[in-house]
């Protein structure tokens, strides 16, 4: 099953793009709604090509199983995760960034694939990437003042 979010994020895809790229981004973006904690050292500063494992906790408590995070970059603005899970067998996540305006078309793409917990896990990744970009619209209303560097 396929979930697919689009927002508008005031500010220009070069700065969105390169946001991306930072593991710490992941983090705060998916916080407080899920906490990665990596399994084989530190996530990279910046993702490149390859596999990370994790574990997920809903809410920062409630385990969810390891993950897989596959990270490649078929395209210039396009980052893909395609990983899988203890709960999902696929987690193919795309993620678009365009120019739009004076900002930025960010667009989530993810198809689910969990068996019989697909409808649940559809529904979840549906929430989470909503959260995801009400955080990205805070963060760029913010100007980015927790990854200034």
């Amino acid at each position: 099953m396929r979930v697919e979010l689009t927002c508008h994020i005031d500010a220009p895809p070069d700065e969105v793009w390169r946001l991306l790229q930072r593991s710490a981004l992941l983090e705060h973006i998916a916080a407080p709604l899920v906490v990665f904690r990596p399994i084989d050292g530190p996530f990279p500063e910046h993702w490149s090509p390859g596999r990370y494992r994790a574990w997920m906790l809903l809410v920062g408590v409630l385990p969810m199983g390891r993950q897989w995070i596959d990270i490649s970059f078929p395209d210039e603005f396009t980052l893909r995760d395609n990983g899988a899970g203890d709960l999902v067998r696929r987690w193919d996540h795309w993620i678009f960034v365009e120019a739009e305006g004076n900002g930025t078309r960010y667009t989530d793409r993810v198809d689910v694939e969990a068996g019989l917990l697909t409808p649940f896990i559809w529904f979840f990744a549906r929430v989470f990437y909503a959260h995801r970009q009400r955080r990205w619209r805070a963060l760029a209303a913010d100007g980015f003042r927790a990854f200034a560097t």
